[in-house]
Parts: structure tokens; C-alpha cells; sequence
């Protein structure tokens, strides 16, 4: 009964054009739908996955969290409110909006909306992005992750794990605090920063090549001011990527070759080896923050420390030859 993975998100603006601009042009998502107020993206088969809303704000408005099904979505609203949440059930005109078949709306103790739902509609047409990219990795794994900052960590961790089944992937607390969560083999679909302030910090979305990740790289860094995050690679999930800020004033986290987990055998563990091994150059972190992360980076890297590529099957070729390091770390895997 426990939501499966990030469905959609409702994001608050100040003017359709600039994320109509940034949506296709840069990120590759495919504009369907636009009125006076709203602007709606696909990214796969779902007939949207992203609404923009130009009431005049920032930051993200709505988490739209999929269940299983019916069963599933009746389930988790049954055990909401035995442990005292407030559930409403949404609205058959909210559904058709949301482009689903039923969903619950609920606020977790930030005041963020959440919307539990099932049965997203699917598109019978293609998925045609706003710039030649290979597409979204999506599917069971939703459609990417986000990542909270907050002021009171543990009523959030609380809530999502006891309340709603998330389940700790990795923490950190060095040179910020973190906690990483997952609802399926995607590492995390949600993150919890502990800035002292209630906001979005980021969403996540993952390519299948990661030459689209570097066109997009080559398309933010001509904009001025553009870039949040250069290029990197993540110690926790491995996936390759940068960051740029949004029209709605926080970040989109853009990569490739993210790690997945298996959810059934996964311990959860603290990182300290810091959150990034090589890259991401936090332009937003205060400045000793900013300096420590520097400082574990050139650490790894004094230390060899790397991790291995994730890739799909199909979506490489062997080279001819070996790696010393890689079987250096196959032979001490096996003794």
C-alpha cells in the first residue's frame, strides 16, 4: 500500500514563457498542454508528468506520489487516518486534471501537498521532446527524484518512513546533513537537507545517454547564471550530473547512470566520504560548506576512490583489452 514512486509534480510560476523556453529547449520535455495560467510537460508515456502553475510564486506546489492500485490507495488512506492524518479524497474533477483514475490529497508536516494516486492516464502518441534527446529513464522508477531542504529533519523522516514507508537509503551529516529515501530500486525518490529553512532544494531527472547530459551542459553553461552545480558524479547513487536553477527558483538536477538498489536486501548506512566523488561545485553552499565539500572531493581522489559505471544492457560496447583496477577489485570481492 505504500506509494511506489514520484508520479508528477506541480511547479508555481511567474511566467509560462520562461519555462516553456527551459522546458523544451533545454531539459527536452515535451510541451502538451497550455492555457492562460498553466503549461503541462510529458517526459514518457504518461500523458503528463509536470504542471506548471503562473500564480505569480516559486518552488513546487505538489508531490504526486503512485500506489499499486485502488486497493493500495484505499489502504494507505485507511492507515493515514488511523494514525490521526488528515485525508480527503480528491475530486473527480481534480482527478481528470491530475490525468488520473483516483487519488487522496494530504499535507506532510512541512504544509507540502502530497496527492497519493493511481492509474495515470497513458498517451497512445510517442513522446516527442522539445530537443533531440534519447529520453527520460523513467517507468516503475518514476519520473526522477526531489530533494527537500527543511528545518526539523527528524518530524520529516518521521513522517515519510512511519507514515508513508519510505525507506533510508544512505545518510550523511559532513559538510551538510542528509537523508536519502527510497520507494523502489531507484537509490532515493526522495531527500531530506537540513538547511534550516522549508523549501524545494531540487528535482531529478535522468537521461538514457550521457551524451544528452552533456549537450544540456554545453545549452546551460552558454546562459549566464545558468548553471547551479558543474558537472560531477555522486558518491551515494553515482549518478553524473549538474544542476541548473530553474524559472521557479530552485534547482533541476540533469544526469545519467544512476544506481539502482535492491529495496528487499538494502542496509542503509552513513556516507562519509562526502556527497560528491568528483565535481559539483555547490555554487549555492555557504562558503566553508562549499570548501569542505572541496576538501573530501581531492580526499577521494588522493584515495582512488571510484565506482564502478552503471549502464543498461544494450547501451554500450566492450573494449578490446583489460582493467587492472577493475579486476583488482573482482579478485578482492571474491576472497
Amino acid at each position: 500500500m505504500h506509494p511506489q514512486s514520484l508520479g508528477y509534480v506541480g511547479i508555481r510560476a511567474k511566467d509560462l514563457d520562461d519555462w516553456a523556453r527551459y522546458g523544451t529547449g533545454l531539459l527536452g520535455l515535451q510541451q502538451v498542454d497550455r492555457s492562460s495560467s498553466t503549461l503541462a510537460f510529458r517526459m514518457d508515456d504518461r500523458k503528463q508528468r509536470i504542471v506548471i502553475d503562473a500564480d505569480g510564486g516559486e518552488g513546487i506546489s505538489f508531490f504526486g506520489w503512485e500506489v499499486a492500485d485502488a486497493q493500495a490507495l484505499d489502504a494507505l488512506a485507511g492507515n493515514l487516518e488511523r494514525n490521526s492524518c488528515t485525508v480527503s479524497r480528491g475530486s473527480r474533477a481534480l482527478a481528470e486534471q491530475r490525468r488520473v483514475k483516483d487519488l487522496i490529497v494530504l499535507n506532510d508536516p512541512m504544509g507540502n501537498r502530497l496527492e497519493i494516486f493511481h492509474g495515470p492516464e497513458l498517451s497512445t502518441d510517442a513522446f516527442a521532446p522539445g530537443r533531440n534527446i534519447s529520453g527520460f529513464r523513467t517507468g516503475p522508477l518514476g519520473m526522477g527524484h526531489v530533494v527537500m531542504q527543511v528545518a526539523n529533519v527528524d518530524q520529516m523522516l518521521t513522517f515519510y518512513r512511519e507514515m508513508l514507508g519510505f525507506r533510508l537509503s544512505d545518510y550523511y551529516f559532513d559538510p551538510f546533513t542528509a537523508y536519502f529515501l527510497h520507494v523502489n530500486p531507484r537509490h532515493h525518490s526522495f531527500a531530506l537537507i537540513q538547511t534550516g529553512k522549508n523549501a524545494v532544494h531540487h528535482l531529478m531527472m535522468e537521461l538514457y545517454s550521457f551524451d544528452d547530459v552533456g549537450q544540456g551542459y554545453d545549452l546551460a553553461t552558454a546562459e549566464e547564471g545558468r548553471v547551479a552545480t558543474s558537472l560531477g558524479r555522486h558518491t551515494s547513487d553515482y549518478l553524473t550530473s549538474f544542476y541548473t536553477w530553474n524559472p521557479s527558483g530552485f534547482m533541476v538536477e540533469y544526469g545519467w547512470g544512476g544506481r539502482s538498489i535492491d529495496p528487499q536486501t538494502w542496509q542503509p548506512t552513513e556516507r562519509k566520504e562526502g556527497p560528491s566523488l568528483w565535481g559539483h561545485d555547490r555554487t549555492w553552499l555557504p562558503t566553508e560548506q562549499r570548501e569542505k565539500a572541496r576538501k573530501y572531493r581531492l580526499a577521494l581522489a588522493e584515495d582512488g576512490f571510484r565506482r564502478p559505471v552503471q549502464v543498461l544492457e544494450g547501451n554500450y560496447e566492450l573494449q578490446a583489452g583489460v582493467c587492472p583496477w577493475w579486476d583488482s577489485i573482482k579478485s578482492h570481492a571474491v576472497g
